[in-house]
């Protein structure tokens, strides 16, 4: 009997459509890993907020892509958002009436853990979190 890998990452085009696209991809890969709903619905949703604010906001050259990764072990689900801009993004303080700026604090607030840093190889940086799966380390 094969089992399914315990990562997988997606390499998508720098677009509004591969925000979808990796919240689907990601939907069945947590199916087959059989992860608790409690634990997709909250990485589907950070990795949504994740990918926004690399297509919306990393300046780069047409023709970039963005990396999803996903790495599951025995505890948490780590999701890594690659783009390559080099520019680390920071949590902002948005007003009642603003209608963005809040993707970052919905990640400090439902992620086990979180980070940006800059890519080893030079071009671009890495944004990440975690989620635990149990029902306390969601």
């Amino acid at each position: 009997m094969q089992t399914a890998p315990k990562d997988i990452e997606w390499r998508l085009p720098r677009h509004p459509r591969s925000v979808a696209r990796a919240r689907t991809l990601f939907r069945e890969q947590a199916a087959s890993w059989e992860l608790p709903q409690a634990v997709t619905d909250t990485a589907e949703l950070l990795l949504s907020e994740l990918m926004t604010n690399a297509y919306r906001h990393a300046k780069v050259p047409a023709g970039r892509e963005i990396w999803a990764r996903c790495a599951l072990t025995d505890t948490h689900l780590r999701v890594t958002v690659t783009d390559a801009s080099n520019i680390l993004p920071a949590p902002t303080t948005a007003r009642p009436t603003d209608e963005s700026g809040r993707g970052l604090a919905l990640v400090a607030a439902l992620a086990k853990d979180w980070g940006a840093q800059a890519r080893g190889c030079g071009i671009g940086k890495e944004v990440w979190f975690e989620v635990g799966l149990m029902p306390d380390g969601v």
